[in-house]
């Protein structure tokens, strides 16, 4: 399995079953990151890290401090999608694969303002979480 990133008729593979979406809270300008598994039941949120708190910037329960930013395993069952929106308004998305990050504009064209991020196998084909191809 590999993460696959979809915008309107586009789908891009990510070289990976592992990713780190970022961001930065519109409000707060805080970051936010969570670590992405690709898996045959779909999505699995590993890790989320918050470097602060603020308005909807609560660190998780169970959260610890490892090197400035608050640490935790969300209890989240694995996603079969997740949607990112992009407003314009806010700085683009950063997904992360192997150390490296990339602005999502980078990797999608910057006026889609809708990317959902599933599971997918090696030959792009989605699967419904429940291991079904669609």
């Amino acid at each position: 399995m590999t993460i696959c990133l979809i915008a309107g008729a586009l789908m891009v593979s990510l070289p990976s079953d592992t990713a780190t979406l970022a961001w930065r809270h519109s409000v707060e300008q805080i970051l936010w990151e969570e670590d992405w598994r690709a898996s045959d039941a779909g999505l699995v949120l590993e890790t989320a890290r918050v470097r602060g708190s603020g308005a909807g910037m609560e660190a998780g329960e169970g959260a610890r401090l490892v090197d400035g930013a608050w640490v935790w395993r969300p209890k989240l069952p694995p996603q079969v999608r997740v949607v990112l929106a992009r407003s314009g308004a806010t700085a683009d998305w950063r997904v992360c694969v192997a150390g490296r990050c990339r602005a999502m504009g980078e990797i999608l064209p910057v006026e889609v303002d809708r990317v959902t991020m599933t599971s997918c196998d090696a030959d792009g084909v989605v699967r419904d979480g429940g291991g079904t191809a669609r």
